[in-house]
């Protein structure tokens, strides 16, 4: 019997647990110091501009490094590399709390996020080895989906509570105690297994790695950074395709996007990311600009998304995806995302939160809880189980261009009128009709599949 064929079936509970308490840490170590940046610029000094890098540092290596991060796990071995890729975020994490300088807590950031690059594309890819294809697959999937789709603005949340009580440096050291708790179970609850063997395509790594993280930074500045960094993202991303196209064993085998679902699982996530974290982007600035609201307040305001997210994905999405595809799924999702999204264009300046916010919060996370878990199947439909670990890094890839380039879009278009509140509504209203009419594509492209 081969290390590939040894799991814990007998603990599949453990299993879904590690991998989902993983995904967490690596989806909420955006969101969650977004709390405590005022406490983070007031310790250290830091004026807006540094203090946006905070998240930014995070955000691009995490974006950067995902694809090699699949391709290590597929020719390494999942497990390997998902314990290495925790390891790195819990230390990066500890570092970041003891940080006595700026400089340290940046560098703690994107190392952090190079972890999470890391661990994510194998989580993904174990999950496909612990649980057999069919319902125990499609019910573990939601579990893990809901965990993940819910944990950007659980972590916002959490992030707020333990800033306010304990202090900034509380929200790092928890991420800590989380990592040192997935290490632990993990040997337990996961597969040995192996790599397949091959080689790493460093050229194309570092073109790959390089193009998406120029694409990140670009998408989180202004004036001529911005701008130099998509021009120079475009040629490195450029090579790393031609690279792609020549090399025998590619990071990123092209021929992933031949496979209808992979196209249709990429725009989900896309737009997902873009009309949900737009969504909790503006909201800060409406509820606590406009409302009044303090920020554990607003924090709170937005646990009915999360609430959505997580049940419908944990008790509906499962049930839903045995009897149709993901693909339609996938279109009703975004449909309610664009609805959810396009409701906030009637929050006045004086509104009211259970007429004017509170339903397009719960409709946008009901479908975010119908789309995560449907995109995450859809991603891997298909595919070879060997490439499952970089075919969810695509997935991931995609998640993080919505939700830095995707918002970075709707912040431009929101800027275009001179009233603030109107610049919202222009916002909400681009990021609700590209989700319709992203799920139309889906839509059609399945009928086009069907028919061919």
């Amino acid at each position: 019997m081969t290390s590939t064929e040894v799991m814990p079936r007998h603990r599949p509970g453990l299993a879904l647990g590690v991998l989902a308490g993983a995904l967490a840490l690596d989806v909420s170590g955006l969101g969650v110091l977004n709390a405590a940046l005022p406490s983070v610029g007031a310790r250290f000094d830091l004026d807006d501009i540094t203090l946006q890098w905070v998240m930014i540092a995070y955000a691009v290596t995490f974006a950067g490094f995902l694809l090699v991060g699949g391709r290590l796990a597929d020719v390494f071995g999942r497990r390997r590399v998902f314990e290495l890729g925790v390891a790195l975020f819990t230390v990066a994490a500890l570092v970041g709390a003891v940080a006595p300088e700026t400089w340290v807590l940046l560098g703690a950031r994107a190392l952090q996020g190079i972890g999470a690059a890391l661990s994510g594309p194998a989580a993904l890819a174990l999950l496909t080895e612990v649980f057999p294809a069919g319902p125990v697959r499609n019910r573990a999937l939601s579990v893990y989906a809901a965990v993940g789709a819910a944990s950007f603005s659980g972590g916002v949340l959490l992030g707020g509570v333990l800033t306010q009580f304990l202090g900034w440096r509380s929200v790092l050291w928890f991420s800590v105690a989380v990592g040192v708790a997935v290490l632990a179970a993990t040997r337990a609850g996961l597969p040995g297994g192996v790599g397949r063997g091959g080689q790493l395509d460093l050229p194309g790594a570092i073109s790959g790695t390089i193009g998406l993280t120029l694409l990140v930074i670009g998408a989180s500045s202004s004036g001529a950074l911005a701008w130099g960094s998509f021009c120079v993202a475009v040629v490195f991303l450029l090579l790393f395709v031609v690279r792609e196209h020549r090399t025998a064993d590619p990071v990123l085998p092209l021929g992933l996007f031949r496979v209808a679902s992979v196209p249709a699982a990429s725009l989900a996530a896309f737009l997902q990311y873009m009309g949900s974290v737009g969504m909790l982007f503006f909201a800060p600035l409406y509820l606590q600009g406009m409302l009044k609201y303090s920020p554990s307040e607003s924090g709170l305001a937005l646990v009915p998304m999360s609430a959505g997210v997580f049940l419908t994905a944990n008790f509906v999405t499962g049930r839903l995806l045995a009897k149709y595809t993901p693909r339609t799924l996938m279109a009703v999702g975004l449909v309610l995302i664009g609805g959810g999204t396009g409701l906030w264009m009637s929050t006045p300046h004086q509104g009211s939160y259970l007429l004017h916010v509170l339903p397009g919060l719960v409709i946008s996370g009901i479908g975010q809880g119908l789309n995560f878990p449907s995109m995450t199947s859809a991603a891997l439909a298909g595919i070879e189980p060997q490439r499952h670990a970089v075919a969810g890094a695509v997935n991931v890839v995609a998640q993080q261009i919505g939700a830095s380039v995707g918002v970075a879009v709707m912040v431009l278009i929101s800027t275009t009128s001179d009233d603030q509140l109107t610049g919202y509504h222009l916002a909400y209203l681009a990021a609700g009709i590209s989700c319709v009419l992203g799920a139309a594509i889906i839509a059609m492209s399945g009928r086009q599949t069907r028919t061919a």
